[in-house]
This record gives C-alpha cells, structure tokens and sequence, in this order.
C-alpha cells in the first residue's frame, strides 16, 4: 500500500509534452515519476501478442503483474 502523500496527474492530447512535463517536474520536486501512459501502452502489447481481445478488459488485466 502507497503512503499517503501528494499524487499530480498531468493531463492533455497526446503528443503535448506530458511525459516530459512529468518528468522534469518531479525530477526538480524529487517526486517519483510513473509513465501510465507508458504502462497502458505496454499492456495493450502484451494483449495483442497474447491474441488477447482489447475490449475484454478482465481478460488484459489478467496479464498485468499484481
């Protein structure tokens, strides 16, 4: 379980400059930075590898990690 602290959600179209924002951001305020848009991609890469339908969604989230 995460402790409790402050979360900042950056959110625009893609291609803004989001993950770079992010990153800078929370590398200047010592934040850890977490790319889901990086982790959605990356599972719905490993749902199309598996021939795991994208619109079967306890399906894909079998194939994330817990």
């Amino acid at each position: 379980m995460r402790p409790r602290g402050l979360v900042v959600a950056i959110d625009g179209p893609s291609g803004a400059g989001k993950s770079t924002a992010g990153r800078a951001v929370a590398e200047r305020l010592g934040y850890v930075f977490l790319d889901t848009g990086a982790m959605y991609r990356a599972l719905a890469l490993a749902a199309l590898r598996a021939g795991v339908p994208l619109d079967d969604a306890q399906a894909v989230a079998s194939l994330a990690p817990a």
